[in-house]
């Protein structure tokens, strides 16, 4: 049951998921649009997350989105940050002292590539500190190598004695890549085209921002006709052979880069699924050691002996 709109304001709107934002010229959704998009979610009942690009945007836009209760994701190089609820880092290199400590309440995303994200830890480490939850996204997951994989492990199990010594501190840090999965007991993925569509600057809606970023052709509607997926049952889980059967829950499942590298939006690629099962079974190893300290001693993730579902399709 489709439970957000996503509302991109402008052209250059900040990704805050997988794909990149190649549009560079400015195209501000038209008022009149904005104020249709907000009537089609007080008429489904949807709660609204609006994407907000890098320059202000004009008093009467500002005007009209708080006419209706929302969430705003706004990318750091904003220039007023203060009112964000969501807050998008594009690399370790936007980090600062003083940026951090004026969002730390705020919910903090790191889009950040394999490179700079392995070879980055200490200051990641740091990061994890300073935050109350920071969501890292890894924005080139397909490209990831057999040795890749193991480099991550070992990076998040350097992660995971982190965020151990800072329990023991009195402290409770929240990482999507490593506590989301211990506190989970079902799949908490995207669920783009069946939890939330997009609404994007041109009045037409997309399954989700990258859909729109890539191809402005694909689109599921507008405001004046409604809008509808075509097999949409394909978006659900239960149609999703691997997926329904996987206990990686903190994956985000992107069906739009399910299609990018396997042309089906409910098949994730094979470096996804790894990637995610690596994060699974860092997080039950943290599990168990928070475990000694007291910590969540009712929580059990098992053991399991693979890391990608596809290779035990048999025994489903």
């Amino acid at each position: 049951m489709l439970k957000y709109l996503i509302i991109l304001l402008d052209n250059t709107s900040t990704s805050y998921c997988h794909y990149i934002n190649s549009k560079m010229e400015k195209r501000l959704i038209p008022l009149e649009d904005l104020k249709a998009g907000i009537l089609f979610a007080m008429k489904q009942n949807l709660m609204i997350q609006f994407v907000y690009p890098s320059y202000e945007i004009p008093a009467e836009y500002i005007e009209t989105i708080e006419t209706i209760d929302h969430v705003k994701i706004m990318p750091s190089e904003a220039g007023n940050t203060e009112i964000a609820d969501v807050l998008v880092f594009n690399s370790c290199n936007e980090f600062s002292a003083e940026k951090v400590a004026e969002n730390r309440d705020k919910i903090i995303v790191l889009r950040i590539d394999k490179q700079e994200l392995l070879n980055h830890g200490t200051h990641l480490k740091n990061i994890v500190d300073q935050v109350n939850r920071l969501n890292i996204i890894i924005t080139d997951i397909e490209t990831f190598t057999d040795n890749d994989f193991e480099i991550y492990k070992q990076w998040l199990s350097e992660l995971g004695e982190y965020i151990d010594r800072s329990y023991r501190n009195g402290k409770n840090p929240q990482i999507n890549l490593l506590t989301d999965r211990i506190l989970l007991k079902e799949m908490n993925n995207c669920n783009a085209g069946i939890e939330n569509i997009t609404l994007a600057p041109n009045g037409k809606f997309y399954v989700c921002p990258a859909f729109y970023i890539e191809n402005e052709e694909d689109i599921i509607g507008n405001l004046k006709k409604g809008f509808e997926i075509k097999n949409q049952q394909l978006y659900k889980l239960e149609y999703a052979p691997l997926c329904r059967i996987c206990d990686a829950y903190q994956c985000k499942r992107c069906v739009w880069l399910n299609r990018k590298t396997t042309l089906e939006v409910n098949t994730p690629s094979h470096e996804q699924c790894v990637v995610a099962h690596v994060e699974r079974n860092a997080s039950e190893y943290l599990l168990k050691t928070l475990n000694h300290t007291g910590y969540f001693h009712d929580l059990e993730i098992p053991a399991i002996d693979y890391l990608d579902p596809f290779d035990v399709r048999e025994q489903y």
